[in-house]
């Protein structure tokens, strides 16, 4: 299991990224510079000090812009753009040295897991944010920053059984998606029958 650590730990910051960029960068890179997670040569850069001050910076502003309904949205369309390259970096940079299929197919993992939660929170948030308080947006904030925070440090204390844990979490993830596409179907049918009777009243 020991050889396979770096994979997991690599999927596990994929799949965080997508929820919570920075924060897992940051992570990351204190964890190398800590020692409490070995990051392989190619994302060694990650422990670098102005690194890690640099993204626990993004972190704090993702934090909070994570909070304020309707910005957090605009913040998650432009960083879905930033998030999947980073999974597939992170991914890909585990299986540095061991052959390009290896790093492909890493990254291609890396970049699916990122994209897969990242598509599941900025998709869930746009729902969410339909409601006119911002009390459920701070919740599902919140419940975001619990699991990613749960997440990150069993896969710091350890990494042999997050992988059970990352499947499950990746099956969740998939549910999530497929119930914001159910949601998005009914929302799109009420708004046709509100546009139709309001088009068939003039």
């Amino acid at each position: 299991m020991d050889a396979l650590t770096p994979f997991i730990s690599a999927a596990g910051l994929s799949w965080a990224s997508g929820l919570r960029l920075y924060a897992t960068l940051a992570l990351a890179g204190l964890a190398h510079a800590l020692g409490w997670m070995q990051l392989p040569s190619a994302l060694a850069v990650l422990g670098n000090p102005w690194v890690i001050g640099g993204t626990g910076v993004l972190a704090a502003i993702e934090f909070g812009v994570d909070k304020i309904p309707g910005l957090d949205s605009v913040w998650d369309s432009v960083h879905t753009f930033l998030k999947i390259p980073a999974g597939v970096a992170l991914a890909a940079g585990s299986a540095y040295g061991l052959g390009e299929h290896w790093v492909l197919l890493a990254g291609l993992l890396g970049g699916g897991l990122a994209a897969s939660t990242a598509l599941a929170k900025s998709s869930t948030r746009l729902l969410v944010n339909a409601s006119p308080e911002p009390f459920t947006n701070w919740g599902a904030s919140l419940a975001e920053d619990s699991v990613w925070v749960v997440s990150m440090a069993w896969l710091l204390a350890n990494p042999a059984t997050f992988a059970v844990v990352l499947v499950v979490l990746v099956v969740l993830t998939v549910y999530f998606l497929l119930w914001v596409r159910r949601a998005l179907q009914k929302v799109g049918k009420a708004l046709g029958h509100v546009f139709q009777r309001t088009h068939s009243s003039q």
